[in-house]
């Protein structure tokens, strides 16, 4: 089955000067049919963006940037299906058994609708602000997941890793789903499909990732694991000749995408509605232009 994620500006200026309105938009995604909704992660930024490789940086370092998690809490309360995402939430920034607490507190009070999305970011300063080696990120990732979902199921639970060691330590409540899906982003090398194989449940592709990537990819972790590996792909806005957003000929892609192993397809909603007015009606389009592709 090929679901639809919808990305949530909890940064920048899209939402406007009330950001209770990015409330309204996950409402407006669950009442269109949209599967999840996801938010993305900075903790903090250092003034420096030219690490960023794919494009100009969507905000001003000194921009608003929310907490995705206290995001997706909220979320929660004023939705009751539609599955709350982060794409991505940079884990190693965060200790391991207080991530696990706040994770599984999000999925007990959603009824079981998180889908933890992860990466080890980009930029330095985060890392450097936090008194953590930019350069073990990739470990630093693995330690910090491998003791949540230790945490996440036992009773107690005990691990032991080269930055993260706990013995005979209780963390309830525990999430609901069991287990909790965690999906990995980035570049499919060595390291990251051993990471995904041995903790994930979905991969979620470097920006710019070609159509021939993400059918290799998919092809290469699903042959590595027995265990079902969603993948997630991207699809652009089209655009018509009076600049508007095409939705039908955005989501004429995606057949081909599945084709290539894809099981849910991402649309940011700055990306196909001018702001949070006309969310509505764009989404509830989108949902049936997708639904016709796919027939």
């Amino acid at each position: 089955m090929v679901t639809l994620s919808l990305g949530l500006p909890n940064f920048g200026s899209w939402i406007g000067p009330d950001w209770r309105g990015l409330l309204d938009v996950a409402r407006a995604a669950e009442d269109a049919g949209v599967d999840r909704v996801v938010v993305t992660d900075h903790v903090v930024m250092g003034r420096d963006t030219s690490a960023y490789t794919w494009g100009r940086f969507p905000t001003a370092p000194d921009g608003p940037w929310l907490e995705p998690l206290s995001c997706l809490t909220a979320i929660a309360a004023v939705t009751s299906t539609v599955r709350l995402a982060t794409g991505i939430l940079i884990a190693p920034l965060r200790p391991a058994p207080l991530l696990a607490k706040t994770v599984a507190t999000v999925d007990v009070l959603s009824n079981g609708r998180v889908d933890l999305g992860v990466g080890v970011g980009w930029q330095r300063a985060e890392y450097d602000a936090m008194g953590l080696d930019f350069t073990a990120r990739g470990r630093l990732l693995d330690d910090t997941i491998g003791a949540c979902r230790a945490l996440w199921s036992q009773l107690p639970a005990s691990y032991s890793s080269a930055s993260v060691t706990f013995d005979d330590v209780c963390c309830v409540p525990q999430p609901l789903q069991r287990p909790l899906p965690v999906w990995f982003a980035g570049t499919l090398n060595d390291r990251n499909v051993r990471r995904i194989t041995t903790f994930g449940d979905g991969w979620i592709p470097i920006m710019g990732a070609t159509l021939d990537d993400i059918r290799t990819g998919a092809a290469r972790l699903r042959a590595a694991t027995a265990r079902p590996i969603d993948v997630q792909a991207p699809v652009r806005p089209v655009r018509s000749a009076d600049g508007t957003v095409d939705l039908a000929a955005t989501v004429a892609a995606v057949p081909e995408l599945v084709d290539a192993g894809v099981t849910n397809i991402y649309v940011h909603v700055a990306a196909v509605a001018d702001g949070p007015a006309q969310a509505a009606e764009t989404l509830a389009q989108l949902v049936r232009e997708l639904q016709a592709a796919l027939r």
